[in-house]
């Protein structure tokens, strides 16, 4: 590491506990680049993951072009090979490829690291040219766990429009994302005794600003029909208790709903339909 940025980074020393003699962090920093080059060949060939972080520029060639000069950037090759390119800020990368791409690692004039990823179908190629790499290393992580998303606020609108019972019996949906003045209405409906209902959907905990957007939209279809009760439903797995106060003040109403069970109705929807199209195909 140069002398001029011993200031802006430290030698961080990590500690891996050794399971099996199996090694998940393997630091490789701390050495010439015509020295990495050899390192991370041998990674991305046993499929492990690499992470960079170092002076870099980015050049893209494919379906149109792009170059990102030099910055100070975070770079991760995935075992899937695919790749992402973060800069210091912004949850999302600054540049990526999907999986399956081929990696080339080389020396450029014998003074830049390249690391090439090169895209078939369509033909897309990223070169990362790092000036100088600060930190890098080899994971061999193992990640068995079962990701499972229960319901998006869209699945839950979809499931209540299946079955409105989800929140009360003789509810009958008869409009999704009704624009109004201050936005746009995510049920809106009409319950037993005929007055109109307002739904504002949220998949996690409520708060005071889904409160108020909801009386907006109450007072809207309230102005515009004045003569028919207008009735706000807050739906969600639970409130605040900030939210709920505000709520029974507005004359609201709160209607708790686990998106776990949303995404029951929507399964169990789907093998009805995969039913139904079984016998059909048979008669």
């Amino acid at each position: 590491m140069p002398p001029a940025l011993n200031y802006r980074f430290q030698l961080i020393f990590i500690v891996v506990e050794l399971v099996d003699e199996r090694r998940p962090v393997r630091i490789i920093s701390d050495r010439q680049l015509s020295e990495m080059v050899s390192d991370l060949r041998h990674a991305i060939e046993r499929r492990k993951m690499v992470l960079l972080i170092g002076l870099c520029k980015v050049d893209y060639r494919g379906r149109a072009s792009s170059t990102l000069d030099y910055g100070e950037r975070l770079v991760i090759l995935k075992t899937d090979g695919s790749i992402q390119i973060h800069r210091p800020w912004d949850v999302n990368p600054v540049n990526w490829q999907p999986p399956d791409c081929i990696f080339h690692v080389d020396l450029v004039d014998n003074s830049f690291l390249r690391i090439r990823a090169i895209r078939k179908s369509p033909r897309e190629i990223v070169d990362i040219i790092f000036k100088e790499v600060y930190f890098s290393s080899v994971l061999d992580l193992v990640d068995k766990g079962v990701f499972s998303l229960y319901a998006s606020e869209h699945d839950m609108q979809r499931a209540i429009m299946i079955n409105p019972e989800l929140v009360e019996d003789g509810l009958r949906i008869i409009s999704y994302e009704k624009p109004v003045e201050p936005g746009f209405i995510d049920l809106y409906g009409i319950d037993s005794k005929g007055r109109f209902v307002v739904l504002e959907l949220k998949r996690r905990v409520a708060d005071r600003d889904a409160i108020v957007q909801l009386s907006r939209y109450v007072e809207e279809i309230k102005r515009r029909s004045p003569y028919r009760e207008v009735r706000g439903i807050l739906v969600a797995p639970d409130i605040s208790r900030n939210a709920l106060t505000l709520l029974k003040t507005l004359h609201l109403e709160f209607k708790r709903l686990d998106p776990k069970k949303c995404a029951e109705v929507l399964r169990r929807k789907v093998s009805e339909v995969k039913l139904t199209d079984f016998f059909r195909g048979k008669q």
